[in-house]
């Protein structure tokens, strides 16, 4: 415990506290923790308190077993008692936006990586063959969500097109520039791969496996494996590096 707050915790939102408290300081927040969270469970430390702003906590009682998981979210309707549907009610109004969806039946699909505003009608970046909608195809956007064409592509760059429109695309561009919507989204905007120079192979492969620092671009080690990568680089030299086209 004393060395994840002291350091914060990889891969999470846990940050490291060494350089704002002093080591009496975390050792004194970690006595605390012990003490009053797991030791104790001390009712004075729970969130939903009046302290807090919780006036009456009670009035929300029919929810609680959708927060605690007891009663799965996704539970039809025809199911739950009249004071269950009351709950869920509840939860969906005043309790999701902190406790999420709590417990459900069926997971779904974890990530959708489709656009909701932008492009619109189902339409996804690197569909090239695929027109957006009238409304989306006339946004300055459009023309950067069209990959370009290529008819001799060897294995290597074919694969590696198929992975960088599926999982690239979405931030940098179908066409490299991420002068997209979510590119020009985000802060600071995803690198314009159209600029890269075709001498930095390595610090193309560290990049996309360690992730850039202060920016939204992750670190790829976790989802592609070493070959995947490589067609991705062999793919981007092949599509977007100057002195390759």
């Amino acid at each position: 415990m004393l060395e994840a707050v002291r350091v914060g915790r990889p891969n999470t939102a846990m940050k490291g506290f060494a350089g704002l408290l002093s080591d009496s300081e975390i050792r004194a927040v970690i006595e605390f923790i012990e003490m009053t969270f797991i030791a104790e469970k001390r009712t004075n430390s729970r969130y939903h308190t009046p302290a807090n702003g919780w006036q009456d906590h009670e009035r929300y009682r029919d929810a609680f077993p959708f927060a605690l998981g007891q009663i799965p979210l996704d539970t039809p309707s025809q199911s739950l008692t009249a004071p269950q549907r009351r709950g869920k009610s509840i939860f969906m109004s005043s309790c999701i936006t902190c406790h999420d969806r709590a417990t459900v039946r069926e997971a779904g699909v974890a990530w959708d990586a489709r656009a909701v505003s932008y492009p619109r009608g189902g339409y996804e970046p690197g569909q090239s063959r695929k027109a957006p909608d009238s409304v989306s195809a006339a946004t300055p956007y459009a023309r950067y969500d069209q990959a370009p064409v290529f008819d001799d592509l060897d294995a290597e760059q074919a694969r590696g097109e198929k992975l960088f429109q599926t999982n690239c695309a979405f931030c940098h561009g179908a066409d490299g520039t991420a002068r997209n919507w979510i590119g020009r989204f985000l802060d600071p905007h995803p690198r314009d791969l159209t600029a890269l120079q075709d001498n930095r192979p390595d610090h193309l492969r560290q990049v996309i496996r360690e992730g850039l620092p202060g920016t939204t671009m992750s670190a790829w080690k976790y989802v592609l494996t070493e070959p995947e990568i490589d067609a991705i680089i062999a793919y981007i030299k092949r599509a977007f590096v100057t002195d390759n086209r």
